[in-house]
């Protein structure tokens, strides 16, 4: 929690008059709220929390590094950066009828657009993530599946 603060009050690049935090909403998998923090110019932490209602649906929680490696397009209004990253997840869900709840733990690979705009502190982002759970707490028959989140977003800098 300290380095995120500390973290909050570094010289990151600022956003279009907004600082190096920004707050908005994710639609997907999942479909709820979404932070990013930069880190540097290229590096930042994303991180989304809310209702997964693809597949098993539930209550997830992600968490990724973030890299910023190339520039697809910059012109007067936006920047158009490829980010890639790597992180982790929580999914929570019942299995209704009665039965117990799942818990799955999976690492992410993420890949994603975001349309950083010059003039507004927003941004735009369209995301794609491949997720392997590792753990999952209901019998080992689902350990190891594949996933994929996909969202779209927006958040506000400050």
């Amino acid at each position: 929690m300290l380095v995120l603060c500390g973290a909050l009050f570094t010289s990151a690049e600022a956003r279009a008059e907004g600082g190096p935090f920004g707050l908005g909403v994710i639609i997907g998998s999942p479909t709820g709220a979404s932070i990013k923090l930069y880190l540097n110019r290229e590096n930042a932490i994303d991180a989304a929390l809310g209702l997964s209602v693809l597949g098993a649906g539930g209550l997830h929680a992600h968490v990724d590094y973030l890299w910023h490696p190339l520039m697809l397009a910059r012109d007067d209004a936006f920047y158009l950066p490829l980010y890639l990253g790597v992180g982790g997840r929580v999914l929570d869900h019942s299995r209704g009828n009665n039965k117990d709840d799942d818990l799955h733990l999976g690492v992410r690979g993420v890949c994603g657009i975001l349309f950083d705009f010059k003039r507004v502190p927003i941004d735009v982002f369209l995301e794609a993530a491949l997720v392997i759970d590792v753990i999952v707490d209901h019998g080992d028959e689902d350990a190891g599946r594949l996933g994929l989140n996909a969202g779209m977003g927006a958040r506000y800098y400050f």
